[in-house]
């Protein structure tokens, strides 16, 4: 067991001293305690990370061999899935090893590696659903101007824009994390470093702590969401002025898969978010934490192929050229 260097010292708005711990490793919160339950966890949430990285893969590799999807539509959820995949392999592989092996111990460098992916990739997939809003607004108030809007050079420069500000976010949480050189405990009541867990476990004052949060919630959830919104009420307004039915139903039904996975996205996060933060319960905070890191990438992939025609032609396509 690496040794701890503990010193005593005060932290700020504080009248008595504390001891805090400069910590060399954290101890992350197991799903249970009962020896029973871990190889039951360890089934259940292997082929839930099996069905996800599957899931995914299929869709990008339905995407790419298929030359009717070769739209940027289909080229931003080819890297969706791809961050999805990423994403879930920040957090559920460190599961595993917990339950296989009973520990608890993650390293402080570990620790921080393992924040700084985790918010590139949700960074990440903010981004891309933001950059697939637009596109859904260009198809459907600009048709005529579509493919001359999205062409290529301005799709790979969505995608260039989006890896940069998600490596800068993370980047950014990285340098204020290690500006607090004390913490509390090396208790982290979840299953992987949750940002604003190690907030809370920091020695600073509770201003800061909020000043943090709420500047990197705005710039990586706020900005990406008002990109959203904007978009989406330039969409109903076109819609609306469509004068059939049957024209409304089709203009909108393009919008409907990616509409599911915005509001499965931002419902758990928002979720994630207040119950990491505000919550005093661990399992509430747990729980949270699961729906967000291991449902959503999970259901992505079946809501783009259950509920898209166009997906569902190219798989049957595949089958009969395999056959």
């Amino acid at each position: 067991m690496t040794q701890h260097r503990s010193s005593l010292i005060q932290c700020p708005n504080y009248t008595e001293a504390h001891n805090l711990t400069r910590v060399s490793e954290f101890h992350l919160m197991t799903l249970s305690e009962d020896p029973d339950l871990q190889p039951v966890l360890f089934g259940l949430f292997l082929s839930l990370y099996l069905v996800t990285v599957l899931g995914n893969l299929l869709i990008i590799l339905i995407i790419s061999s298929d030359s009717h999807l070769h739209t940027p539509m289909y080229f931003f959820l080819s890297n969706l899935s791809f961050s999805d995949i990423c994403f879930i392999s920040t957090t559920v592989p460190k599961m595993f090893m917990d339950i296989h092996s009973q520990s608890r111990v993650i390293s402080y460098g570990g620790c921080l590696m393992q924040m700084s992916l985790f918010i590139f990739f949700i960074c990440l997939d903010d981004m891309l659903l933001t950059v697939m809003a637009y596109d859904r607004f260009v198809a459907i108030c600009h048709p005529l101007r579509y493919h001359s809007i999205m062409n290529h050079h301005l799709c790979g420069f969505f995608i260039f824009v989006s890896f940069l500000f998600s490596f800068w976010i993370s980047q950014l949480q990285n340098l204020i994390i290690l500006n607090f050189d004390y913490f509390k405990n090396t208790e982290i009541t979840n299953f992987f470093c949750h940002p604003s867990q190690l907030l809370n476990l920091s020695c600073s004052d509770t201003i800061s702590k909020n000043v943090v949060m709420y500047f990197v919630g705005a710039i990586s959830g706020f900005l990406p969401l008002s990109g959203i919104f904007f978009s989406y009420y330039k969409i109903v307004s076109s819609i609306l002025r469509i004068p059939s039915s049957e024209g409304k139903y089709k203009a909108f039904s393009t919008c409907g898969s990616h509409l599911s996975v915005v509001c499965l996205f931002y419902g758990t996060a928002i979720g994630d978010y207040l119950a990491s933060a505000a919550s005093d319960s661990p399992g509430n905070s747990t729980v949270a934490s699961l729906m967000y890191t291991v449902f959503t990438p999970l259901l992505n992939p079946f809501i783009y192929s259950l509920r898209n025609k166009d997906m569902k032609s190219a798989l049957w396509r595949i089958q009969n050229r395999t056959k």
